[in-house]
Parts: C-alpha cells; structure tokens; sequence
C-alpha cells in the first residue's frame, strides 16, 4: 500500500474536516502510521504546526481535555486547499 508522507498526509486529512487537533489527526491516520516510529504525538503536533508556519492551516482555538491535556485545533485555509489539490495525486484524496 503507497502512503503519503506524514506531513502530506496530515494536510490532506485537514482537507477533508471543518477543524481537528492533534489526537484527532493520529486517531484518524493510525490505521496508516500506527505501526511507524514516528507515529508520536510530538511529531504530529509539529507537523500541524508546521504546516501552520508555512501558511497552510490556521490555529482555531485550544482548551483542556478531561485529562488537563492541551488540545490546539487547527483548520486549513485556502492555501491548504490549494496545496492539496496541486500536489497530492486524486487517489490519495478522500
């Protein structure tokens, strides 16, 4: 099975929801990543703060679960949108 690479993967995941967090994102890409050693919280919250950075998504607010984690819910913008319809192939696109 082909796979993206995890930032591409996050950003077209992001294209397909109104916003997410990073539980959210590896919750919904663990089925593809789970078994990989960068599948780490650490890591997808920078890959969701770098696309940020690299003005693709949007910080949308942040708040505390119910175990005090900080939860940071991003959505992407047009810039986004434009990114995965230019540079991710139709078959990877949900």
């Amino acid at each position: 099975m082909k796979l993206l690479p995890a930032r591409t993967a996050v950003l077209n995941y992001m294209n397909t929801v109104e916003e997410a967090d990073v539980f959210q994102v590896m919750s919904a890409l663990k089925s593809q990543f789970g078994n990989e050693k960068q599948f780490r919280e650490d890591l997808f919250l920078e890959h969701l703060m770098s696309l940020e950075c690299n003005g693709y998504l949007v910080q949308t607010g942040y708040d505390l679960d119910e175990n005090g984690n900080l939860r940071i819910r991003y959505q992407i913008n047009d810039d986004g949108r434009y990114a995965v319809e230019k540079y991710i192939a139709k078959e990877f696109r949900s």
